[in-house]
């Protein structure tokens, strides 16, 4: 029998059996070899999700940042073109209103004349005093609405959940400026038609008052020439007025004090005239005016006039002007009042018209010489039918037959 040799014990796991040694990914094949790890692949693809939901999120805010901010700039223009139309209007509305509060204080003032020579009709004056009263009230509203307030934008916010609040307030301010142009657009109707009737009333007023002063002058017939004068230029100015203001203010007190200045001329001239020879002396200057009508005449009266007047004489001068208006004064002696209404004395009064109305017919003579002067009168006297030689034949002789046909066209 064989023997075999003495066992030997295992060697140790740790020694090399031999051959090469491979890495542990190629080392073994078997189940029992260890597997190499790895990166789990559900943390990658969860990366990339929250990377692009993370995109997504930051595009969205962008997106709902410009959104608003253009939303926002939108609603300011709009809100900036209705701000711009209501502050128009509105600084419109304060200029009319103001105007109109003028007119009607000026219309106030008008009505207020105290103590007045010349008066209008009254219904005249209850019309402009109605059209004050509505101004006044007009006037008072247009003030309620001046004074709304108008917002406009402020300063713009920053992020999109302060621009979009920021955006309706802005359209809620834009409603209310177009809704408050409109006001204004309206209320500036009524105050524009308040004005013109103040206007309407006040002018027809006046001209009521000024075409009233022919009446008023026939009356105060004895009214010295300026003062007559005086009263009709005055009325030419309140005719005129188209607008009521400060100078229509001014004009209607100027007839008013003309008119005054009228009564009291009149009323000097007349206690000038007073005495024994009164009524005749208004009788001489009536006949006067008859002969001359459209010729203001002014009368003075003296013991003597142009050296006559004593013993039965009588003497008489005028004076006259060739501007507008048609105008003379006429002096005669007392004792042409005294003969009144004798012949004589009716000849020499025509022989002084002869004079005072050539101011009416200065191209049908010759007014360069003073013998030519006299010839006129006389021979206008005679052409009126006047033939007591007081017409001027006794003083100056008979004139040519030509100045008594040229003067037969002087009327």
């Amino acid at each position: 029998m064989t023997a075999l040799p003495p066992s030997v014990p295992d060697a140790p796991a740790s020694v090399p059996r031999g051959g090469h040694e491979l890495p542990a990914r190629l080392a073994g094949t078997g189940a029992g070899a260890a597997a190499a790890p790895r990166t789990p692949r559900r943390k990658r693809t969860r990366f990339v999700l929250g990377f692009v939901g993370g995109a997504v999120v930051i595009a969205a805010l962008a997106i709902t940042q410009l959104s608003a901010s253009i939303g926002y700039d939108s609603a300011a223009d709009e809100n900036a073109d209705a701000v711009a139309a209501a502050s128009t209007e509105k600084t419109q509305l304060q200029g009319t209103s103001t105007a109109l509060k003028a007119v009607a204080d000026s219309a106030g003032l008008i009505l207020a004349s105290e103590n007045e020579a010349i008066v209008a009709p009254p219904e005249a004056e209850q019309s402009l005093a109605d059209a004050v009263t509505d101004a006044q009230d007009t006037a008072t509203a247009a003030d309620d609405v001046i004074t709304t307030e108008i917002v406009s934008a402020g300063e713009k916010p920053v992020w999109f959940w302060e621009l979009f609040g920021a955006s309706a307030r802005l359209e809620q301010n834009t409603d209310d400026a177009l809704e408050l142009t409109d006001d204004l657009r309206a209320e500036a109707n009524e105050v524009t038609g308040a004005s013109d009737a103040v206007t309407e009333n006040g002018v027809a007023l006046l001209a009521a008052a000024g075409q009233a002063t022919p009446a008023f002058e026939a009356a105060h017939i004895s009214a010295r020439n300026d003062a007559v004068i005086g009263l009709r230029d005055a009325a030419a100015d309140v005719i005129a007025t188209t607008i009521i203001d400060e100078t229509a203010v001014s004009t209607y007190a100027a007839l008013q004090t003309a008119a005054a200045q009228v009564v009291a001329t009149e009323n000097e001239e007349l206690a000038e005239k007073a005495g024994p020879l009164m009524n005749a002396r208004l009788e001489v200057e009536a006949f006067a005016r008859e002969l001359a009508p459209g010729v203001l005449l002014e009368f003075d009266w003296a013991p003597i006039v142009n050296g006559a007047g004593n013993n039965g004489s009588m003497g008489g001068y005028t004076t006259w002007w060739w501007d507008e208006p048609d105008r003379s004064v006429i002096q005669l002696s007392n004792s042409v009042a005294e003969q009144w209404p004798a012949e004589r004395s009716r000849a020499l009064v025509a022989h002084e018209v002869g004079h005072a109305i050539s101011v009416k017919c200065e191209d049908m003579y010759d007014s360069s010489t003073q013998d030519s002067i006299e010839k006129w009168a006389t021979g206008w006297a005679i052409s009126m039918g006047f033939t007591d030689d007081a017409n001027g034949v006794w003083a100056y002789g008979y004139p040519p037959q030509s100045y008594i046909d040229a003067a037969a066209g002087c009327r």
